[in-house]
């Protein structure tokens, strides 16, 4: 019980604490927008790195090779608990947005920074407001912000993949962007699976190589949602294997 105090205090005490921070990036993006994005970038990381360190949790991880540097990329995974975030977004080498619930984006403080940092809310009941969603992102990969979503749609608690949503992947169809597909193991283990408490996990971060939409056949290309996917399971299944 005792991480998850110490977590939450570094939460909420961030969050706090940033209040002066984010009217400094403020200031600086009126003079240097670009200046302020990597600032704003680079301090939550640090803070991510820092949650993470708390939880005592040890992180392998496998491809990260595959991210091909000074590209757009559209990141996609398997979403299993509230710490994929924090370990995929502590390795983004340049400006990602996530994709998230819209119900964050009530969450004071924290939408701030989400928003700073380039995040979209999708209302998942709402068709229309999902592709205002989609199109913003791919209207900001275009300006160069990769983004990062989790096709499932919501946290899964098992070892096999619910269908992906195909228009998610609209961003790198439009864009021509690379998908970097990423599969990640026990991360539930952080903290979901014994809910409150936080315990130390051995998890896995496998990033996969890029796939570039135009390259593929015209069958894969026309269900590139099931094609990721499938990638993503196999490597799943390949940890599975190992343990």
């Amino acid at each position: 019980m005792i991480r998850f105090i110490f977590v939450a205090v570094t939460v909420i005490g961030f969050l706090v604490l940033s209040i002066p921070i984010l009217a400094v990036e403020w200031v600086i993006g009126k003079f240097n927008p670009r200046a302020r994005d990597i600032s704003s970038l680079r301090i939550v990381q640090w803070v991510f790195r820092f949650i993470l360190w708390e939880t005592g949790a040890k992180i392998t991880v496998i491809g990260y090779e595959n991210v091909p540097a000074g590209e757009t990329v559209l990141y996609v995974g398997n979403h299993r608990s509230y710490f994929d975030v924090l370990m995929t977004y502590c390795r983004c080498p340049d400006l990602t947005g996530y994709v998230a619930k819209n119900s964050m984006e009530k969450i004071p403080l924290l939408s701030t920074w989400m928003k700073r940092l380039y995040c979209l809310f999708l209302d998942r009941n709402d068709v229309r407001q999902g592709l205002r969603t989609i199109l913003t992102g791919i209207d900001q990969m275009k300006k160069g912000i990769s983004m990062c979503i989790f096709p499932e749609g919501t946290r899964n608690r098992t070892d096999v993949l619910l269908p992906f949503k195909e228009g998610s992947l609209k961003m790198a169809e439009k864009t021509g962007c690379a998908i970097i597909p990423m599969a990640i193991t026990n991360s539930a283990d952080i903290f979901e699976n014994h809910f409150p408490k936080i315990r130390p996990a051995n998890v896995i971060l496998e990033y996969g190589k890029p796939i570039y939409p135009k390259e593929l056949p015209k069958e894969q290309k026309k269900f590139l949602g099931a094609y990721t996917q499938q990638i993503i399971q196999d490597m799943l299944d390949g940890h599975k294997a190992k343990s």
